[in-house]
């Protein structure tokens, strides 16, 4: 049994912050899993997980059918991304699935990738900050985290995408010609806008500007980028009614043309978390 006081410590965390599972395996987490992660997470905490106990259920409120609440004690082997003063010793609370014998999986010395933000008075805890935010630690888990968090932190990262501001389609002078201009609104304002262009006996060329200016030469981003997340994971399915511009039936029906032409070209956001 730990020697740690683990019902007092779990209460006063249960209280502080929403709990985190692991369910997902670190090999099957996408790439919008990671950045859903990291994006939430004002620490990232290589650990080493030294003990474990189990939580009664009565003191597991949420607690999700053939899951356990443990309360962890962890090592820190080394600060991922953050700047928060950590110390050696972390204490943490995580849901997680019991093993085919309906017990809790023992993790003591695994060592393991944590999500999470400091617990403000209470030096050495931590909350993780959702589903996922506890996975077992990889070399090649860590490399495919590293240029996640260095894309979120560049000058020029591109900002989150808050809606379909405009959009308009204009047909040109011959006879499959056409031009539409989609306008995104921001997180801080920031100008963001997709340029799809079709020209006769061509496939069509499409591309997205992150500055003021509507270049025609953009082009589109590639897949499994922060460029790409912010497009992908957060432009509705379909084009809202309200955000076309167009007037007249065809142009209307060239916008959503189009619209639906980048949709399928970005592709899905798929999300195991």
């Amino acid at each position: 049994m730990p020697k740690f006081p683990v019902f007092a410590a779990a209460v006063a965390l249960l209280t502080a912050a929403p709990l985190a599972a692991q369910d997902a395996p670190s090999s099957s987490l996408t790439y919008a899993d990671l950045v859903d992660l990291a994006e939430s997470a004002p620490l990232v905490v290589r650990a080493e997980i030294r003990d474990q106990a189990v939580l009664e259920p009565e003191r597991s409120p949420g607690l999700a059918p053939g899951h356990v609440r443990l309360y962890v004690e962890a090592r820190t082997q080394a600060l991922v991304a953050g700047d928060a003063p950590l110390g050696e010793d972390l204490r943490y609370l995580v849901d997680v699935p019991v093993n085919e014998k309906g017990k809790a999986p023992k993790l003591k010395k695994t060592q393991v990738l944590l999500f999470a933000r400091t617990v403000p008075g209470r030096p050495g805890e931590i909350q993780l900050v959702g589903e996922g935010a506890q996975q077992v630690y990889s070399a090649e888990l860590e490399a495919r985290l590293r240029p996640v968090l260095t894309s979120l932190v560049a000058p020029d990262a591109p900002p989150r995408i808050m809606r379909v501001a405009d959009v308009l389609g204009v047909e040109g002078t011959l006879v499959g010609e056409s031009e539409t201009q989609l306008f995104l609104e921001t997180e801080g304002d920031g100008p963001v806008s997709i340029t799809v262009v079709r020209r006769p006996n061509q496939p069509p060329r499409w591309g997205v500007s992150w500055t003021e200016i509507v270049d025609q030469s953009a082009r589109p981003p590639q897949t499994n980028t922060l460029e790409w997340y912010r497009l992908a994971c957060s432009l509705p399915a379909e084009l809202p009614g309200e955000a076309n511009l167009s007037r007249d039936s065809r142009s209307r029906a060239l916008a959503a043309r189009d619209y639906d032409f980048v949709i399928d070209q970005l592709g899905s956001c798929d999300r195991n978390l």
